[in-house]
């Protein structure tokens, strides 16, 4: 088993790196492979630098850390809930994170305040996403405490995302059009909107937020036969959950601010991993699902990318295509990992 995940992980890995250089290769403008390494090492024209400098890489790099963070929280919600079908799309996380969004982006003009300055809107839309998707996170975490039925806990998860997003499309229909157009762009979810600037503030968080997914490995391994097994190994079981909360708003609010509110990734992937890798310990299943999660995030903006057209897709719509079948053979095959 050991010789075949050490397979599949480098399988994994070359195609992750032959996607991150088809991302930036391809796009309005085709660049040869050659001129794309050149332009790497310093040199090449002032156009292509541009392209691939300003544009391209930090959308892969983005689609990379986006496609790990989004995966890494799934599994640690999915493991935290006992339930297949937990995510931060699901229980209302991401809705969270989309309304502190708007109440920043939709509310301030209706206040008649400007946000003219690029550094401290993107700095506020982080903030505004963070505190939204912690307040829905704590309310959820507040049910699962007095509520044990997971089954419960999942509905009303949905039901809070739901009062979210009617939150949202009041302030849609009070809102100016010039506000609403940006916003409903946004909440399309993109990932070539990320610049280098915002790239130096959103990475160091994601790669913090990684670190301690990983570092949660193994009191999500003994979650898995239940918090009272879990608390007779000696796993804090309330210092566990707050950092999985904590980690969950720090990614999914972080996805959410910069790229919009991306569906399905945190969802689909952990389970993508357990079919392939076969495995439930998390000391496979932590790696292969941010692995397969990157690789999946460039796939789908890969795919967004419509031959001969300055158009692409909106990457929700790509990775609700790769999500939906997933979720749906799982509901029908009744996994019963969690049971």
């Amino acid at each position: 088993m050991k010789r075949r995940s050490t397979i599949l992980f480098t399988c994994s890995a070359l195609l992750v790196v032959v996607l991150f250089v088809a991302d930036i290769l391809i796009g309005s403008v085709a660049l040869p492979l050659g001129e794309v390494v050149d332009t790497l090492f310093g040199g090449g024209d002032e156009v292509t630098r541009n392209i691939v400098l300003n544009f391209r890489l930090p959308k892969a790099v983005t689609a990379l850390l986006v496609g790990a963070s989004l995966s890494a929280v799934g599994l640690q919600m999915q493991t935290l809930f006992r339930n297949p079908m937990a995510g931060p799309y699901v229980l209302g996380v991401s809705s969270g994170a989309t309304l502190g969004v708007a109440l920043f982006l939709l509310g301030m003009p209706l206040l008649g305040i400007s946000l003219g300055n690029s550094a401290v809107s993107s700095l506020g839309v982080v903030g505004a996403a963070w505190i939204g998707s912690a307040l829905i996170m704590s309310v959820v975490l507040a049910v699962t405490a007095r509520i044990k039925d997971i089954m419960v806990v999942l509905i009303l998860g949905m039901m809070f995302g739901s009062a979210a997003t009617a939150v949202v499309e009041i302030l849609q229909y009070l809102s100016p059009e010039g506000a609403l157009k940006s916003f409903v762009v946004w909440t399309m979810g993109s990932l070539g909107s990320v610049s280098r600037e915002q790239l130096l503030i959103m990475a160091p968080v994601m790669i913090v937020g990684l670190v301690l997914s990983v570092s949660l490995i193994k009191p999500l391994n003994a979650m898995l036969l239940g918090e009272n097994y879990a608390s007779t190994m000696g796993i804090n079981i309330r210092r566990t959950r707050l950092l999985i909360s904590m980690i969950t708003v720090m990614l999914a609010g972080t996805v959410t601010a910069f790229c919009g509110p991306i569906g399905f990734i945190g969802l689909a992937v952990p389970h993508i991993a357990r079919m392939i890798f076969r495995e439930a310990d998390h000391r496979v299943m932590m790696p292969a699902s941010m692995l397969l999660g990157s690789l999946i995030m460039l796939f789908c903006d890969v795919a967004s990318q419509l031959p001969a057209s300055d158009m692409t897709l909106p990457i929700n719509t790509v990775t609700a295509l790769i999500g939906i079948p997933v979720v749906v053979v799982v509901i029908v095959r009744n996994h019963k990992s969690f049971s």
